[in-house]
């Protein structure tokens, strides 16, 4: 994937203290979760067997929190500008993170961004600090918060 906009390194290291970026909504429906439970092996009936888990306080499956996590990276894609002549990026972890309410089958999310911190690690080593939280449509709670790290290099 390649980002829709970049920035001057200038321009970017500017952006921290900013919102920088909102992606577009994603479903997370039965299909989505089940093959997340395949590739993980987590197959724990919360999140596979709609039976079951119509029995549950939440009276449907659930998203995995690591399933939604690990949909920032398609998000920031669609919603976080990139540095000009960056010739790649990486995660390189996460400060904190904190799942605040589940992501019911069928829901659609977002991720907002906001920029905490820029530096030059080490030349053409840019580090990135993002505070990303994954809203769920028509719900108040997100359903996590995090800081994420993720360096570029240039």
């Amino acid at each position: 994937m390649t980002r829709s906009r970049t920035l001057s390194k200038a321009d970017y290291q500017a952006q921290v203290g900013q919102e920088i970026g909102v992606s577009d909504w994603m479903l997370v429906d039965q299909a989505r979760i089940d093959a997340f439970a395949e590739c993980t092996d987590d197959r724990q009936f919360i999140h596979i067997d709609p039976a079951k888990a119509a029995a549950t306080p939440f009276g449907t499956t659930i998203a995995h929190g690591y399933l939604t996590l690990s949909l920032l990276s398609a998000m920031a894609y669609d919603a976080m500008p990139g540095i000009e002549g960056a010739k790649m990026g990486v995660n390189y972890g996460l400060n904190k993170v904190r799942f605040m309410a589940p992501v019911k089958s069928g829901k659609r999310i977002r991720g907002r961004f906001k920029m905490l911190d820029v530096s030059e690690r080490s030349p053409g080593v840019m580090q990135s600090t993002v505070e990303v939280s994954v809203e769920i449509e028509d719900e108040a709670k997100p359903a996590l918060i995090a800081e994420w790290v993720t360096l570029s290099y240039v």
